[in-house]
């Protein structure tokens, strides 16, 4: 019997971060400013999404029409949220929050929702 050794690099989607009209990228900025465990946990998530899309729970949550949540536990009882869309094979990242609720708050949710917009009216 024969097997084949070769893995699939091609992911599915190319990820992005929102840039706003600033020119910052405020969730590149916020993983930068993370630990490494974090960047790394938070970085693997995103990595899955992006070789693996579609993904649901529990790593990946609908929030509404085109708006997704990549949910990553950090250390120390942590909860990290990464809020993203998703447009003609491309990913982009355009929030990013620490859980402390169990409600995603309604600021973070509308400040994605109104960048989600933004992007996909490019």
């Amino acid at each position: 019997m024969r097997y084949n050794n070769q893995i699939d690099t091609d992911s599915v989607l190319t990820v992005v971060f929102f840039l706003t009209d600033s020119g910052r990228e405020p969730v590149r900025e916020w993983l930068k400013s993370l630990d490494k465990e974090g960047r790394k946990t938070i970085g693997e998530d995103i990595k899955l999404v992006q070789f693996r899309w579609p993904l649901g729970m529990p790593l990946v949550r609908k929030m509404e029409a085109d708006l997704w949540e990549v949910r990553s536990h950090l250390s120390g009882g942590r909860i990290a949220r990464v809020l993203f869309t998703v447009r003609d094979g491309e990913m982009a990242l355009l929030h990013n929050f620490i859980k402390k609720s169990r409600e995603t708050p309604a600021k973070d949710l509308q400040l994605a929702r109104q960048r989600k917009n933004l992007w996909l009216s490019e």
